[in-house]
């Protein structure tokens, strides 16, 4: 398998740590790619329509993208205890924490691109602002939790 990868995503990393944790990195070849919502990688595009990283490519199957997809996939490959339980409370707590990690790595993406990326007279302060917000709740949330 290969995973389409990019250094600075945090979707990507998430990928890669769980591999890391189900103990099938080993399995995974982790193929660096540059992507940007203004730049079209055709690599990229050719194995998810939405031109983003991670992608999971498997051999002789369709490929799977998006992090929480190509987690759910992961945690059926190997024969260790799930991350990701089946069924039960723990399930929903698993899927609770999962969507927060989403929101932070959305939530940090958009202040980056408010505080850095954006040229400045584009930038909207009260937007960064509620995002910042937005991040400070979800980790004194997970801090609670866990």
């Amino acid at each position: 398998m290969k995973l389409l990868y990019q250094t600075h995503s945090p979707y990507s990393r998430k990928a890669l740590v769980f591999a890391h944790e189900a103990g099938i990195a080993d399995r995974i070849e982790v193929v660096h790619h540059e992507t940007s919502p203004t730049r079209r990688n055709e690599q990229v595009f050719a194995e998810n329509p939405l031109g983003k990283v991670p992608v999971l490519v498997r051999p002789g199957l369709a490929p799977i993208f998006d992090s929480d997809v190509i987690c759910a996939c992961l945690d059926t490959l190997h024969g260790g205890r799930r991350l990701i339980p089946a069924s039960g409370e723990a399930r929903w707590t698993a899927l609770c924490v999962q969507a927060v990690a989403q929101g932070i790595a959305d939530a940090g993406i958009t202040v980056r691109w408010e505080t850095v990326r954006r040229p400045e007279a584009l930038r909207y302060a009260p937007l960064r602002d509620g995002y910042i917000e937005k991040l400070v709740a979800s980790y004194d949330w997970l801090e609670r939790g866990l």
